[in-house]
């Protein structure tokens, strides 16, 4: 038996949480990963934030949450190892991978994606990523997603005034001069904010419904 099988046994040993020591290393090296990923973007100042200030301190923050994980899964009893399936993994992976192909114009040889902007990469990136679970249902999601991107528009967009893609690119062309871009910003965020606040208003009402239609049911039997 090698020493590194050795030690890795003896270092499992000590574990009292495998499951939370386990989740914490992989968001520690996340974390690195997201630092590295962000370490050519300009941060800027809090007066005036550049793109890489969020990515590069939520970066520090995961790879502190992990630390904490870890610390935890050494000191405190817990949960052990269980068996996963594909599904989530494979389908966060898929929801990241359609953001970022149609956040903004990406070419491959031959073949290129249009840029479709965060208002249409948002939602869609929520409804395939919400899908990790079986238990996802699509009018639910439909409205998170909604609501999710009109608030990321105004935050990232009008609010900390970041250089993302927010509409896709032929709209920009075609309303280039005449509408603000600030306005059409939130003129957008407004639209899907107002669709996701209408779905949920029915959604509410067939609930409603559904559980009077119950109860006169149940009281017959």
């Amino acid at each position: 038996m090698s020493d590194a099988s050795v030690g890795a046994r003896r270092t499992m040993a000590r574990v009292r949480a495998p499951q939370s020591f386990v989740a914490g290393i992989v968001l520690v090296l996340l974390g690195i990963f997201g630092i590295w990923a962000a370490s050519d973007l300009p941060r800027g100042t809090l007066g005036s934030m550049g793109p890489g200030m969020l990515p590069h301190w939520v970066a520090i923050c995961v790879a502190i949450c992990g630390s904490v994980l870890v610390v935890t899964g050494l000191l405190r009893d817990g949960a052990g190892l269980q068996s996963f399936g594909l599904r989530g993994p494979l389908t966060v992976v898929l929801a990241i991978l359609a953001f970022a192909l149609t956040i903004r114009p990406f070419a491959f040889g031959s073949f290129a994606t249009p840029g479709l902007g965060l208002v249409v990469a948002g939602p869609l990136a929520v409804v395939i990523g919400g899908y990790a679970t079986p238990e996802a249902r699509f009018r639910e999601l439909l409205i998170l997603a909604l609501l999710l991107t009109a608030g990321c528009m105004l935050l990232f967009g009008d609010l900390l005034n970041l250089p993302i893609p927010i509409f896709p690119t032929a709209l920009i062309e075609a309303a280039s001069g005449r509408i603000p871009s600030r306005t059409l910003l939130r003129l957008g965020a407004g639209g899907l904010a107002l669709m996701g606040l209408a779905l949920l208003a029915l959604q509410r009402r067939s609930t409603r419904r559904s559980r009077t239609d119950v109860a006169p049911h149940a009281m017959m039997t």
